[in-house]
């Protein structure tokens, strides 16, 4: 779809329109789906792209920020399902900048926040191609807003921790001891295969059966659905309610506060029943 959509004038003056000498590469944070929720710089650079390389969770909505005459590149990767691999990806930032091309390379979140931004900047800085960062909304703090969740609060939370569930041989391999600490909030990407696992391994690290936790699919999107429960019981309520991924898990006493904080789309007891 080739949708343009306007941008204040004083943006569109800020951008310039001379075409550039030399390459360029954008590493982009797109945020965690709810187009609005894109930076004004962010959306500018889309406007004035010859090509915008992206991933599978940034939505339609975002990519129709990019002009009409951006070439646009899937790039994305899924769970064993890779449209590139990543050294293909930093081939491909490398080739199109040195065509003296103007390049977004749009991911979700933040690019910095397991979005493996920094391995490709490190690719750019060592061919020698002019790169900037633009940060995003990480899906951790953009998801949890929008399912009344806050990551830190005075009684509840004093420290955040973001982790990666990715799984390797069936397990999740996190630090389990740092994890499972009181009076903390652990985001964790990635993680919905490795669910039971997960819960398993806090409860065995010492954090109490009955510790609040959710499952939020989809978050800041209108398919947002909200699953909650406790530690012992997660698992099947999710499987219950038959959420796919993408999928962020929250664990903390924070999350109790979804049902008085929830202003976004369903309530969780409606999403797991």
């Amino acid at each position: 779809m080739d949708t343009m959509v306007d941008l204040p004038e004083w943006i569109v003056r800020a951008s310039g329109q001379a075409s550039p000498q030399r390459g360029r590469v954008a590493l982009v944070g797109a945020g965690p789906g709810d187009p609005e929720l894109l930076t004004l710089r962010a959306a500018r650079l889309l406007r004035d792209a010859d090509a915008v390389v992206y991933d599978f969770l940034v939505g339609p909505e975002v990519l129709d920020f990019a002009g009409p005459h951006a070439e646009r590149i899937c790039a994305g990767k899924r769970s064993s399902r890779h449209s590139m691999p990543q050294h293909e990806i930093n081939a491909l930032l490398v080739r199109l900048a040195r065509e003296g091309r103007r390049v977004v390379r749009l991911k979700g979140g933040d690019p910095f926040v397991f979005g493996r931004g920094g391995e490709e900047a490190q690719a750019l800085a060592e061919a020698g191609i002019d790169f900037e960062i633009v940060p995003g909304v990480t899906a951790a703090c953009g998801v949890t807003a929008y399912a009344g969740i806050p990551l830190t609060h005075r009684d509840h939370a004093q420290s955040c921790l973001f982790v990666t569930g990715h799984m390797k041989d069936d397990r999740a391999d996190l630090d389990w001891p740092a994890l499972a600490r009181e009076r903390q909030t652990v985001v964790i990407y990635m993680g919905l295969a490795a669910l039971g696992h997960i819960c398993a391994q806090l409860v065995a690290h010492g954090l109490r059966a009955d510790m609040p936790a959710a499952v939020v699919q989809q978050g800041t999107l209108p398919e947002q659905r909200v699953v909650t429960g406790t530690l012992a019981d997660l698992p099947q309520r999710v499987a219950a309610a038959g959420l796919t991924a993408p999928c962020l898990i929250v664990v903390g006493e924070v999350v109790q506060l979804h049902h008085q904080l929830a202003w976004f789309g369903l309530p969780a007891q409606a999403a797991a029943g």
